[in-house]
């Protein structure tokens, strides 16, 4: 795998990595969903929908579907721009550059409806990192009062929120008011004991009504070190070799890229199902599909993701860090064992070496209990002791691919925080913090 100096690339044209987020909810777990006919594969609700289907909506977006890997409940999609996860109940479709995330919206309530038989939705959220290069986005996408305006013209029940400095890195979120579904005693996404989920690490789960929280952790990272950035340009296009045909060779190189840089190693090998593309002449993603949880728990093993996309060219370099998968705040003492945040994000940030960092973690509670809420802003705070103490402790810089090109400057990488924020909306509690390299 050749690789080059990154400056060879430079391009005038920038290219926008933060990514637009989208998630829509249609029903609150895959176990609420009522199948009169489900299919023999066990496949229920939007993973039913067949492939063609999809494209067809990611053409309004404009992307393309890369390639797709099929878990026990969960159909990844790795795009031309970054990302596409079906779930039973509900969709995430995560795209970067100026594709047209919003304007896929509306045919994906048409396909939930025509082909799943999902007439509403449940709850919808977008949210995104703020554009370095918002006159370069297409509407609705170019301001965020237009993309709120775009989404409060489809919801009647939703709300926006800036969270950080408006003239700095911030995060915009948009969440709607979950349905009250009939029978139920709760109106947030929380999941029931089922196939698609299993009881959080001790800090997250709720043991008495078995009950797991919606759990979600981004790392956002700017201004990428050069050596870093270095592994993911490529002297020239991939050629065949070894009966390896040019269609699957990128996803050869991307598998080979990320051995080599850590990126398989951030989660344990067998709990991990990896599906990485190498970009010419320069960028990176990958989506991987996770076992976790206890198979000797009642509630058994569940299946979560994360996802990575990287664009490295010097002016807006860009990576970013996406998993569902619940973390302990305390120390894991195995290497065969998931992670625990702290631990999760040293391995990220060490990998992709940021002058820049903002940090979310969205986590759901339980609305109109105060005991439950108190419990989820002590999570909220306990995971901003843990952003800090994964940053802000000194260590050596990483290797990048080569060790030939080891970091000679002689420092340690320590971050010092600029932003921290703690949110509550309703049934959820947001961890926000902004790092910067020291």
């Amino acid at each position: 795998m050749a690789v080059v100096d990154c400056s060879t690339f430079y391009s005038s044209t920038p290219f926008e990595g933060p990514e637009k987020l989208l998630e829509v909810w249609f029903a609150p777990s895959a176990a609420s969903l009522q199948e009169s006919f489900p299919r023999k594969d066990g496949r229920l609700g939007l993973r039913k929908i067949p492939r063609v289907i999809w494209e067809d909506m990611l053409d309004i977006v404009k992307c393309k579907v890369l390639s797709v890997i099929e878990g026990d409940e969960t159909d990844a999609y790795l795009l031309s721009e970054s990302s596409l996860f079906v779930f039973a109940h509900r969709i995430i479709l995560k795209t970067c550059g100026t594709t047209l995330n919003l304007l896929g919206l509306p045919r994906i309530l048409d396909i939930a409806r025509e082909h799943a038989s999902l007439s509403s939705v449940y709850q919808c959220f977008y949210s995104r990192k703020s554009f370095m290069f918002p006159e370069r986005q297409p509407d609705p996408h170019r301001q965020w009062k237009d993309e709120v305006a775009f989404l409060d013209a489809i919801f009647p029940n939703g709300a926006a929120y800036t969270v950080g400095k408006i003239n700095g890195d911030h995060w915009l979120l948009y969440i709607t008011t979950p349905a009250i579904i009939k029978g139920s005693s709760t109106s947030i996404p929380m999941l029931p004991p089922s196939i698609d989920s299993v009881q959080f690490p001790k800090a997250f789960d709720d043991p008495e009504k078995g009950i797991t929280r919606d759990y979600t952790i981004e790392i956002l990272m700017s201004d990428l070190s050069r050596e870093s950035r270095e592994p993911f340009f490529f002297s020239a296009p991939p050629s065949p070799v070894d009966g390896i045909s040019s269609d699957t060779l990128p996803s050869v190189v991307g598998q080979t890229l990320s051995a080599a840089l850590g990126i398989s190693d951030i989660f344990p090998s067998h709990l991990t199902t990896l599906d990485a593309y190498a970009f010419s002449p320069c960028g990176y993603s990958s989506n991987a599909l996770l076992k976790w949880g206890d198979p000797e728990s009642e509630l058994g093993m569940g299946e979560g993701y994360y996802t990575i996309h990287v664009t490295p060219e010097e002016g807006w370099s860009y990576a970013s860090f996406e998993c569902n998968v619940p973390l302990a705040l305390s120390p894991v003492s195995s290497p065969k064992e998931i992670p625990d945040l702290r631990t999760l994000i040293k391995r990220v940030v060490d990998i992709f070496q940021p002058g820049r960092l903002s940090l979310t973690l969205f986590i759901s509670n339980h609305v109109n209990s105060n005991a439950e809420e108190d419990e989820a802003e002590i999570l909220v705070e306990a995971a901003q002791r843990e952003f800090k103490a994964a940053l802000a402790a000194s260590r050596p810089a990483s290797l990048s691919l080569d060790t030939a090109h080891e970091v000679t400057d002689g420092q340690n990488r320590t971050y010092r925080r600029t932003d921290k924020i703690n949110y509550e909306f309703g049934g959820y509690n947001l961890a926000f913090a902004s790092f910067e390299l020291r």
